[in-house]
């Protein structure tokens, strides 16, 4: 079975610390571990949105590395703490990032997330087009 890593250079003393990947690509698709919003020192916003909007661009930064964009995100799973306390915040931030054709989502209200003061957690899988497969 192919696997490759995907490591953002930003995020490897965070990944080697918890001995996960970032990101994996196999069988055509990459497969993003779920990202919280802290921010780009490690400390949790006390802003819902700006947890939510850091996530996304943590996102953005794994799926860049992997040569993609958020145009390639087929599936989206979304974990969070009062969801729907804030599910119209965290909905109007997604649709930022995300555009038709939209990826499947499943949106779940959790007990509790790892990372302390964490509302949300997201976890994506985006798919390689030809070209990209090519190139890794």
């Amino acid at each position: 079975m192919y696997k490759k890593v995907v490591m953002p250079a930003q995020f490897r003393s965070a990944a080697d610390a918890l001995k996960m990947s970032p990101a994996i690509i196999s069988g055509g698709h990459v497969f993003l571990g779920g990202v919280t919003g802290s921010d780009g020192l490690g400390q949790m916003p006390d802003s819902p949105a700006a947890q939510m909007r850091s996530a996304f661009d943590k996102i953005g930064v794994v799926l860049h590395e992997a040569g993609l964009s958020f145009q390639s995100v087929v599936e989206m799973t979304t974990y969070h703490i009062g969801l729907r306390a804030h599910f119209e915040l965290f909905d109007s931030i997604r649709l930022e990032y995300v555009s038709a054709p939209y990826p499947a989502w499943t949106a779940i209200e959790a007990a509790g997330l790892r990372r302390e003061g964490a509302i949300v957690e997201i976890r994506v899988i985006a798919a390689l087009g030809e070209l990209e497969k090519e190139k890794k």
